[in-house]
């Protein structure tokens, strides 16, 4: 398959560009523009309604997948009371608050790496969330198989591993991006029918941040462009950031004016 498609071509650097509709002004509809139009028609062939009480789980899972995007990866290190190491990839994965610091993700029961990262976690060895880029995302996508309990997913990935401070777990020392977790809370997820866990959304705490220094930028924050972040679409697909837009948060003193001049 991937004979058939372009190369890939890396992130060089991020992106900014106007706004879609950078003419845009208070109370005004999409049929201003042209594409905004075009949108507009597309409704007219109508709406699907699904009923996601009712709907088969493998259906829903795969329009959930495809419509909630694009989603962050959390590669989420672990380590067992046993001592075994594990790794896996995540994509229900974001930051809640930042006071306190937590990020959380989501870990389904489907699978064995699932379960394990789970259990690891609620042993109490702390975990770690590492932030995958371009140049080492199949690395990190081989961890998502299944192995065994007892087997680690390092060996498979070619990725190393750094000691942390504050946790068991390690981190990676490919990412730029890493951050060492205490488990915050773990509320598992409960089938409405059958009492079942479905899947367990992990929060964790946030005790230390590991950022390379070539990624920060003359702010002091990351520059996505130098971090090269990856985003996962529906089915198999990744998706990689390269170019974004402003939109500024007007104060209301100024959208009231606006409205009124309408």
């Amino acid at each position: 398959m991937s004979s058939e498609l372009p190369a890939f071509s890396p992130t060089k650097e991020f992106k900014y560009t106007e706004s879609p509709n950078p003419g845009w002004n208070f109370g005004q509809g999409i049929e201003t523009t042209a594409e905004g139009r075009e949108w507009a028609e597309g409704e007219k062939a109508g709406w699907k309604i699904v009923d996601a009480s009712k709907e088969d789980s493998s259906k829903l899972y795969s329009l959930l997948l495809t419509g909630i995007v694009p989603r962050p990866v959390a590669f989420v290190s672990t380590i067992s009371p046993e001592g075994v190491e594990n790794i896996a990839p995540f994509s229900w994965f974001n930051q809640v608050t930042f006071n306190p610091p937590v990020v959380s993700f989501s870990s389904a029961q489907g699978s064995q790496a699932a379960k394990d990262t789970v259990r690891n976690i609620r042993s109490g060895t702390g975990f770690t969330v590492n932030i995958i880029s371009e140049p080492w995302v199949e690395q990190a996508n081989a961890c998502s198989t299944s192995a065994p309990p007892d087997v680690s997913e390092w060996p498979l990935s070619g990725l190393t591993k750094a000691d942390s401070i504050h946790v068991k777990a390690p981190r990676v020392k490919e990412s730029a991006f890493s951050m060492e977790c205490e488990l915050f809370q773990a509320i598992d997820i409960h089938d409405q029918t059958t009492g079942e866990v479905t899947a367990t959304l992990v929060l964790g705490l946030i005790k230390y941040i590991h950022i390379r220094k070539d990624v920060i930028n003359d702010r002091g924050t990351v520059d996505p462009g130098k971090l090269k972040p990856v985003a996962r679409m529906g089915g198999l697909a990744y998706a990689k950031v390269s170019e974004g837009y402003i939109l500024p948060r007007r104060p209301w003193a100024e959208v009231k004016d606006a409205i009124a001049n309408n």
